[in-house]
């Protein structure tokens, strides 16, 4: 049985989640990635009592469905989910989201960037998150 534990992704721009995916595999991470393309395919995995809570959760903030804000408002109010770290990957530069993001609990906010190098350079601050080959 695998102990390391999955790192959630909710995004819903395959390019985005194949980005992630490479800079994943470019880091060296072991761990599995979960995709859900918005806040309430989150939920719905977290509320699975058959899979493994992640070590992380990535939530985008403009999604269908369910945005990442209000995922997280969701994630904070919930006695076990509280406390695995979530972080925001958006496109958004907008001071309003980057604080109510803040203020909603989050450990991090990464801009996504356009370029692939700065991209990578920016998810290593998630590297104390996960699990590392060599």
């Amino acid at each position: 049985m695998n102990k390391i534990k999955p790192i959630l992704l909710a995004e819903d721009d395959h390019v985005d989640i194949m980005t992630v995916r490479r800079a994943c595999k470019q880091l060296n991470v072991l761990n599995e990635l979960v995709v859900a393309n918005n806040g309430e395919e989150v939920i719905c995995y977290l509320d699975d009592p058959k899979v493994p809570l992640p070590c992380l959760i990535i939530l985008d903030i403009n999604m269908p469905k369910m945005n990442g804000l209000e995922c997280l408002k969701i994630l904070k109010q919930h006695s076990v989910y509280k406390s695995i770290p979530v972080f925001i990957l958006s496109s958004s530069r907008e001071q309003q989201d980057i604080d109510s993001s803040f203020s909603g609990g989050i450990s991090g906010y990464i801009l996504k960037p356009v370029e692939f190098n700065e991209f990578l350079h920016s998810i290593k601050v998630l590297n104390s998150h996960w699990t590392v080959g060599s």
